[in-house]
């Protein structure tokens, strides 16, 4: 993973200041899918490097300890071997990104991971994860416990309430503390955006998160009605410029309606014309 976001003060002035122009957003967000696309070659090429920047998840209520590791071996050699000999990228040893499941089977990832010798981060939702509507003491002892389970990545969700209701100085105390409770590994910040209500809001949350520390800012859990849309995407990767041309170089990870080629794809041209392609690989891009 890339340097730690160590974080920064609260600035409300900046938060309020914000307030993006939706038809604006619309357009051009339109405008990058249709004029800006990746062809022939460089399509098998962009989509061999989305699959080291995918987070392979599992998060059902029937997941179980044989479950998590053929996901672990799946995440070891996530593309079969004769495609990868047709693309002579064999030696390459591409794996996915990392490894996403509950805190109660983050100990069964790291133990999969390790018999399978490789050393693919495992991340783990928390924070009361998908609602992240249980009481705070709850949810810090959550993260805790992931972290000491092995985790190396806790994806945590933030309180909508908070953003809903403007609520920016409690929200930043609220995700700092989450920081603090992950002590080493780093944080991404899951801002559910489909229930934000605005693209303003989403752009406002995304700030506050990466003041208050996050080293990722991510789109859904994937279980809202609404997950990531281009749109959401492209003001959340404007608010990440913003961020890094002011203080640090902060992720984007893209949950939840992303499946589809042509979608992904286009988040590689949303990267490359938003922040660079220095973003294009998995410490600072991540796909579910």
């Amino acid at each position: 993973m890339s340097e730690r976001n160590s974080g920064t003060e609260l600035d409300v002035g900046w938060i309020l200041k914000v307030n993006v122009n939706q038809p604006a957003v619309l357009r051009r967000a339109d405008q990058i899918q249709t004029r800006r696309t990746v062809k022939k070659e460089w399509q098998a090429a962009w989509l061999l490097r989305a699959v080291t920047c995918i987070d392979l998840t599992t998060l059902s209520g029937d997941d179980t300890p044989s479950n998590i590791h053929r996901l672990c071996y799946k995440a070891k050699q996530p593309i079969r071997d004769d495609l990868l000999q047709r693309l002579n990228v064999k030696d390459l040893g591409i794996t996915t990104g990392a490894v996403c499941v509950y805190p109660a089977r983050v100990h069964d990832a790291v133990c999969a991971l390790k018999e399978a010798g490789c050393s693919i981060p495992v991340a783990s939702v928390a924070t009361g994860f998908p609602a992240g509507q249980t009481p705070l003491k709850t949810r810090l002892e959550e993260v805790r416990l992931a972290v000491e389970d092995g985790a190396s990545e806790i994806d945590i969700v933030i309180n909508r309430t908070l953003v809903l209701t403007g609520q920016w100085e409690a929200l930043y105390k609220e995700i700092c503390q989450f920081r603090k409770a992950c002590g080493d590994v780093h944080m991404k910040a899951i801002l559910a955006t489909g229930e934000l209500g605005s693209f303003t809001n989403v752009y406002r949350a995304s700030l506050v998160a990466m003041m208050a520390g996050s080293d990722f800012i991510k789109t859904s859990t994937g279980k809202e009605s609404v997950n990531a849309t281009y749109p959401v995407a492209l003001v959340m990767v404007r608010a990440i410029r913003d961020f890094y041309w002011k203080l640090y170089k902060v992720g984007l990870q893209t949950s939840g309606g992303g499946s589809a080629v042509p979608r992904k794809l286009s988040c590689g041209s949303l990267i490359i014309g938003g922040v660079g392609d220095e973003w294009l690989n998995s410490d600072l891009f991540r796909l579910w």
